[in-house]
C-alpha cells in the first residue's frame, strides 16, 4: 500500500534517483570530451560568423582555453539528460497520484520539457544572432572585438537559462487559472503589471544590455498572452 511506504523509504528512492540521473549526466558527457574543441565552435558560431575579418576570440587566462570547451560539453550533457531527470521525477511523485491527476501532472512535465527547449533553441537561432549583430555594428571605430571564451560562455548561458525559463510562462498561467489561484479575467486585467515585469524580469535575468532585456521581455509578454489563451479556452471545455 503507498501508505506503507516510510518517509525514510521516500528518502532512499529519491536518492538513487538523483544518482541515477547523474550517471546519465556522465553517460552523456564521457563521450563528448574528445569533441569538446568541435562542440565549442558549434555553440560560438553565432558570434564567430558576424565577427569582423580582424576580429576573433580570445583565452584571458591560462586554463581557459581547455577549461572552456569541457564547460561547455558538461552544460551539453546536462541538457541533453533532461528527459531522463524528468522521468525520474516522475517516476518518483507519480505513484502518490489519482489516475486523473497523473494525466494531468504528465501533461505539465511534457509540456514544461518542450516549452524549456524551444526556448533555448530560439535564443540560440533567433535572439543570439541579433544580439550580437547589434553589438558589432555599433562598435565605436577604431575598436577591434575581442571575446574571451570563458565570458561567452557566462553570457550565453545566462540568455539559456533566461529564455528557457521564460518559456515556463504559459504554464506557470495555466496552472495559476487551474488551481483557482487567479483567473484568466483577473489576469487579463493586470495586463500593464505584467508587461512591466517582464521588463524587470529582463534586466534581472539577463546580460546587463538593454537589447537582450527587450528581446525577453517582448517574447515573455507574449507568452503570458499565450497562456491566457490556453487558460481560455480549457476553462471553456471545461464548462
Amino acid at each position: 500500500m503507498k501508505g506503507e511506504i516510510s518517509f525514510l523509504d521516500h528518502i532512499k528512492e529519491l536518492r538513487a534517483r538523483l544518482i541515477k540521473s547523474l550517471i546519465v549526466i556522465g553517460i552523456f558527457f564521457i563521450p563528448f570530451i574528445p569533441f569538446a574543441n568541435e562542440i565549442y565552435l558549434l555553440v560560438s558560431s553565432p558570434l564567430q560568423q558576424i565577427l569582423p575579418a580582424n576580429s576573433s576570440m580570445i583565452a584571458t587566462e591560462v586554463a581557459s582555453p581547455f577549461v572552456a570547451p569541457l564547460k561547455i560539453s558538461f552544460f551539453v550533457s546536462l541538457f541533453f539528460s533532461i528527459p531522463y531527470s524528468i522521468i525520474q521525477i516522475w517516476g518518483f511523485v507519480a505513484p502518490g497520484m489519482y489516475q486523473d491527476e497523473k494525466a494531468f501532472a504528465f501533461g505539465i512535465f511534457l509540456s514544461s520539457l518542450v516549452l524549456f527547449y524551444v526556448g533555448v533553441f530560439f535564443s540560440y537561432f533567433v535572439i543570439l544572432p541579433l544580439v550580437f549583430n547589434f553589438f558589432t555594428s555599433s562598435a565605436p571605430e577604431g575598436i577591434v572585438l575581442m571575446t574571451d571564451i570563458s565570458r561567452y560562455l557566462d553570457f550565453i548561458f545566462s540568455i539559456f537559462f533566461a529564455f528557457g525559463i521564460s518559456f515556463e510562462i504559459p504554464v506557470l498561467i495555466f496552472l495559476l487559472c487551474w488551481t483557482g489561484i487567479s483567473s484568466v479575467e483577473s489576469l487579463a486585467l493586470k495586463r500593464p503589471y505584467v508587461l512591466i515585469t517582464c521588463f524587470i524580469f529582463g534586466m534581472i535575468i539577463t546580460p546587463p544590455d538593454v537589447i537582450s532585456q527587450i528581446l525577453l521581455a517582448l517574447p515573455a509578454y507574449l507568452l503570458f498572452e499565450v497562456g491566457l489563451l490556453c487558460s481560455r479556452i480549457f476553462i471553456q471545455e471545461k464548462k
